[in-house]
């Protein structure tokens, strides 16, 4: 494994998905000032993924055919740059477009970035992408930290700060792509055709998938409501919302490590069932207490059954389809994934309606799809799901 190389694609990952974690930490200061609805709030969480959600399978096809390292550099800065705007904004469409153009930014560094890690992690994939995975989890954990504490300072032109880790860390990849590419287009050793004798499993890999919309829509319905409902309905501060998702992906991001590490020494189908399994009778009972200091307490074993699965997911979907790692990473880590953005609108309309106590109940349900499916995954090559 090319330690060096996993963590640079892992902070780029970080600096990128820093910004998915500071959109969800704006919102609330949004609905203050602008009065928006939940369902508005939310149609700005389905702006950055809606576009990304189609564009980013086209990124993977692309890095496919043809490797464009670029594509790193210029989607970490077209993510922190869109967001960085936001604050400057008081017309609601303009917002929209700002964080749709963040969501562009996402979905160009992505795919090609999984790519690569795949590539340098060598034979111990599960760690290196949940390296890589981590890092996002890491930015997402950032995000809402940064984010807040600006706000509070400066109010919403506070967002401004977004850009300045953007443009350094895409400098930083900009100037290691070239390296990158080199170590990726290296001719193969003669004899060395495995991957291209190997079928790709396009069952499997569809079957994967939807286990990763269920878990799409269960992160973005908390990366979404988490802060809203630890204001609203546990009657906390803003700062302590902010924390609360912060606690949620810090115990993500060592999960994601953990899961990885497991996975290599256990397989990716144990781990990727054992946290789904977990994970609703989790959700069901967090949504029963009132109390906010027990309901952080539980955000622990909550995170750890949602991260844990997700670096084994994306190398799974990588073994269904060795042929095709962008377009796999391109769906495993976009299409899929943007999915719970997409959705978060119609959980955002449920919150109006019934109020994000059902809503939160909605969430949890579908982690029963997602365990169901989860355990007819079969081992990659195989028809066993042993």
């Amino acid at each position: 494994m090319k330690h060096r190389y996993v963590w640079l694609l892992s902070a780029g990952h970080l600096f990128t998905d820093l910004n998915q974690g500071a959109l969800p930490a704006i919102l609330p200061f949004m609905i203050t000032e602008y009065n928006l609805s939940y369902a508005a709030a939310a149609g700005l969480v389905f702006a950055a993924n809606f576009v990304s959600s189609v564009v980013q399978p086209l990124f993977g096809y692309l890095a496919d055919r043809v490797s464009k390292p670029w594509l790193m550099p210029s989607g970490i800065l077209l993510a922190g740059a869109g967001l960085a705007v936001t604050g400057f904004l008081s017309n609601y469409w303009m917002l929209f477009a700002a964080v749709t153009v963040s969501g562009i930014g996402i979905a160009a560094f992505h795919p090609e970035a999984a790519r690569m890690a795949n590539k340098v992690s060598g034979e111990k994939k599960g760690t290196g992408i949940s390296i890589f995975s981590v890092g996002g989890n890491a930015g997402f954990a950032l995000g809402p930290i940064i984010t807040t504490a600006s706000l509070l300072l400066f109010g919403l032109k506070g967002t401004l700060i977004l850009i300045v880790p953007a443009i350094i860390m895409a400098a930083i990849v900009a100037s290691q792509a070239g390296k990158l590419h080199e170590f990726q287009v290296r001719p193969k050793k003669m004899g060395d055709s495995r991957n291209e004798i190997v079928k790709d499993e396009w069952a499997p890999f569809s079957r994967l998938t939807v286990v990763i919309f269920c878990r799409s829509i269960i992160f973005y319905g908390l990366n979404t409501f988490l802060p809203l409902y630890w204001i609203n309905v546990l009657q906390q501060s803003k700062a302590v919302g902010g924390t609360a998702l912060t606690i949620l992906f810090t115990v993500g991001a060592v999960s994601t490590l953990l899961g990885g590490r497991l996975a290599d020494r256990y397989g990716y189908n144990k781990i990727i069932r054992i946290g789904f399994a977990a994970l609703l009778p989790l959700l069901i009972i967090f949504n029963f207490v009132n109390d906010a200091a027990l309901a952080t307490v539980l955000l622990i074993p909550v995170g750890m059954a949602l991260f844990a699965p997700n670096s084994p997911m994306v190398v799974l979907g990588q073994k269904y389809l060795p042929n095709r790692l962008g377009l796999a990473s391109g769906v495993t880590l976009g299409l899929a994934v943007s999915v719970g953005g997409i959705t978060a609108p119609i959980l955002g309309r449920f919150a109006d309606i019934y109020g994000l106590t059902y809503a939160m109940h909605l969430i949890s349900y579908v982690s029963i799809v997602a365990a169901v499916m989860a355990f007819t995954l079969p081992i990659p090559g195989t028809n066993s799901t042993r």
